[in-house]
């Protein structure tokens, strides 16, 4: 007796979730992330552009792009730290945290505020970035397929005997 079904996709190592071509959960979230933060971020850029003109769109813009390089430094910190020691890359995600925060604050007193920055639109800018980033991330991290416990040993003989 032969069969007609479909064999459908063959088991194995492949991409689980969201894109499933990429191979890595942190790069899988970081396309994800930027990918929402970067839509999230042109709408707002044009409503402030279409509210306050080009400098507005500009501030927006730039607070989206620092948003949005900081949270990339950490997931970035998670791929390459994260294939060799998974539970060493949370100690180095706190310390690349209090780096990342003192870096961009002497940065951004180092630079001082540009003549065009509109304040008020950076800051929409920056927080619209971070609910999109975040709530791609929450996302992601829901489709993701983590193993939490080891798969038992199968005994010899079948499931339920020895041999």
């Amino acid at each position: 007796m032969t069969s007609n079904a479909e064999t459908g996709r063959p088991s194995g190592k492949r991409g689980v979730g969201v894109f499933g071509s990429v191979s890595s959960l942190w790069l899988r979230l970081l396309l994800l992330s930027t990918s929402v933060a970067a839509i999230a971020a042109a709408v707002t850029s044009v409503i402030s552009a279409a509210l306050d003109g080009g400098p507005a769109s500009l501030s927006t813009a730039a607070g989206a792009l620092l948003v949005m390089l900081f949270f990339a430094i950490s997931l970035l910190i998670g791929h390459f730290v994260g294939r060799n020691n998974p539970s060493g890359a949370i100690g180095l995600f706190v310390a690349t945290y209090f780096v990342k925060v003192v870096g961009f604050a002497v940065v951004l007193f180092a630079l001082g505020r540009p003549d065009w920055l509109n304040g008020r639109w950076f800051l929409i800018g920056a927080v619209v970035s971070v609910v999109a980033w975040q709530a791609a991330e929450l996302y992601g991290f829901s489709k993701a397929r983590l193993q939490i416990f080891n798969d038992p040993a199968d005994r010899k003989g079948g499931p339920g005997g020895t041999a």
